[in-house]
């Protein structure tokens, strides 16, 4: 490629990342202004429940189908808020081998198709999430969406740190952590190909991830500063140099705080 033509690409891929960027820093403003919206509100019902007369119990009340799609959609979009800055480095890797096999006249994908794949993995887990959350509440053993007892909160923890643990853990965070590989080895071309390479990076982001997303139970769901607490560990483990040894060590420390829960009260 001349040179004009090769300083031209990086104009262009400049101000591509520059837009996806832009684009996913308000995807993510927007998804955590709406969670805390929907926080001031449910705390709001929760101060009428104390007032005399008034009796609300999320435990008891049966859940409509109307429940069941907000908890959904809050599901959904908490997952938006907490995941997609961990897949900003991929959705930009994608993005930049996009537009070079654009500009070389190569078939190339769509980055938004991309994107969507991602997002329709943490889709699949926020529907279960939301029936976990809806099992859970009917058989009283969360209570505004927080464990009930310090013995569920402690086995959460565990089941956490031994996860962290695993071969599978780490074999999916270094999928996670290794965005050129994963675009360059797993490449498909066209709409419906980067529809199933953003499905299977979400997928592997999901089975490093999951358990994770567990802790919301733990602590409260619409519990939004222990929210981005998960949310800036997941980050962290993905991004920064020793971000497996990161994981480990977050690993042994949800274990003792599990034990902790369970024997130290």
């Amino acid at each position: 490629m001349p040179v004009g033509g090769t300083l031209l690409l990086e104009i262009l891929l400049r101000r591509d990342r520059a837009v996806i960027l832009a684009a996913l820093a308000c995807v993510t403003a927007l998804a955590w202004l709406y969670l805390h919206a929907l926080a001031a509100g449910m705390a709001a019902m929760d101060g009428m429940a104390d007032m005399p007369g008034m009796v609300m119990s999320a435990a008891a009340t049966p859940w409509t189908a109307t429940d069941l799609a907000l908890t959904l959609v809050m599901w959904c979009v908490m997952m938006v808020g907490m995941m997609l800055p961990s897949a900003a480095p991929m959705i930009l890797t994608f993005a930049t081998v996009n537009r070079r096999k654009r500009v070389r006249e190569q078939p190339f994908a769509s980055t938004g198709a991309f994107a969507a794949g991602y997002l329709l993995a943490w889709g699949a887990f926020s529907l279960a999430a939301t029936l976990a959350q809806w099992g859970s509440q009917q058989a009283a053993l969360l209570s505004m969406a927080a464990a009930t007892s310090p013995v569920l909160g402690g086995a959460l923890f565990i089941a956490a740190g031994v996860y962290q643990l695993t071969p599978l853990k780490h074999a999916c965070l270094r999928r996670c952590r290794s965005p050129f590989d994963f675009v360059i080895n797993g490449w498909r071309e066209g709409t419906l190909g980067a529809l199933k390479m953003g499905l299977a990076h979400g997928l592997y982001c999901l089975g490093c991830c999951w358990i994770l997303m567990g802790l919301l139970f733990a602590e409260g769901v619409m519990n939004l500063l222990w929210a981005a607490a998960i949310g800036a560990f997941v980050l962290v483990e993905k991004l920064f140099p020793a971000g497996e040894w990161i994981a480990r060590a977050g690993g042994i420390l949800m274990l003792a705080f599990g034990s902790y829960l369970l024997v130290g009260r």
